[in-house]
């Protein structure tokens, strides 16, 4: 009896290593559908400082010819497997629900804090010294970069720019400047709580950044817009008004927009997220629905 014992929970221990391995195998493959080219210094003669890129390139991409691709940039570039950026391409490739895109991730470094923000100006806590010159890099020296190197588009209504937290108030920040370059963005608990010092004197001081942005605006860009946010991304309720800052500043930026000719289901989604969090965890699960607005 101890010995068929002993014998059936080999072959259980068995079958799982094999399912595992399986399990393991059949994700690689299904990774390796989806190239992934590292350009491991890519130096910035505007902010002093190198990074690696990783460039993503869709199925039968050698074999394209002259095809050339919708691109998406995404900020914090060196989050890309919690993101599971590799993975979803490969995933909304093989059941067809994203066309080829080519996708371009930008690491962050140690001057996240000050390399992202808004290039009028930094903000309250004197964060975001350096934003201006991360857009420079990333539209004046990566973006010609790529498109020299890889069979990128250059119609900016098929190039977007994506990023989270911080990373997302940039990706705005960005697009707004440079509509020229961009038509697609998205924002996941984007950081619209961004505030001008109270002796700034390039935007009204002590308010929101992007929302005067968007006030100051005459002209409405040729811009689409995806935002998302999570009833728990945090816990602060400024003005008492049972809605978390996240979501209200977010929502108030999207109210901006509208002011000015945008529309909701139109040029501008919002997603909320009921229980999410500002983490991977959620906007991993929520990167799906942003690629298939934005190219499917």
């Amino acid at each position: 009896m101890i010995g068929f014992v002993l014998s059936t929970t080999a072959v259980l221990l068995t079958l799982l290593i094999l399912t595992l391995y399986e399990a393991k195998r059949r994700r690689a493959a299904l990774l390796d559908t989806v190239e992934a080219v590292t350009l491991p210094e890519f130096a910035s003669a505007e902010l002093g400082n190198s990074r690696e890129i990783t460039v993503f390139l869709p199925p039968g991409y050698g074999q394209a010819g002259t095809r050339r691709y919708p691109t998406l940039y995404v900020n914090d570039g060196q989050d890309q497997e919690a993101l599971q950026l590799r993975e979803t391409l490969a995933k909304l490739f093989r059941r067809r629900q994203l066309p080829p895109i080519i996708v371009v991730a930008v690491p962050a470094n140690d001057d996240r804090l000050h390399e992202y923000g808004t290039a009028v100006c930094s903000n309250a806590q004197e964060l975001g010294t350096r934003a201006a010159a991360y857009g420079r890099f990333l539209t004046t020296e990566l973006m010609p970069a790529m498109n020299q190197q890889f069979r990128t588009s250059h119609n900016p209504s098929d190039v977007g720019i994506f990023g989270v937290s911080l990373g997302g108030l940039s990706a705005f920040d960005i697009a707004w400047n440079h509509p020229d370059l961009f038509g697609i963005v998205g924002v996941m608990s984007g950081s619209f709580w961004w505030r001008a010092g109270k002796n700034e004197t390039m935007m009204p001081a002590n308010q929101l950044i992007a929302q005067e942005m968007v006030k100051g605006t005459a002209v409405k860009p040729h811009l689409r817009l995806w935002f998302e946010a999570a009833t728990q991304d945090e816990a602060s309720d400024r003005d008492h008004n049972g809605v978390i800052d996240a979501i209200q500043d977010t929502l108030e930026l999207i109210e901006e927009l509208e002011k000015i000719g945008f529309g909701r289901g139109e040029d501008v989604a919002y997603v909320e997220v009921p229980g999410g969090r500002h983490n991977y965890d959620t906007w991993s699960q929520q990167f799906p629905h942003f690629l298939r607005w934005a190219f499917g």
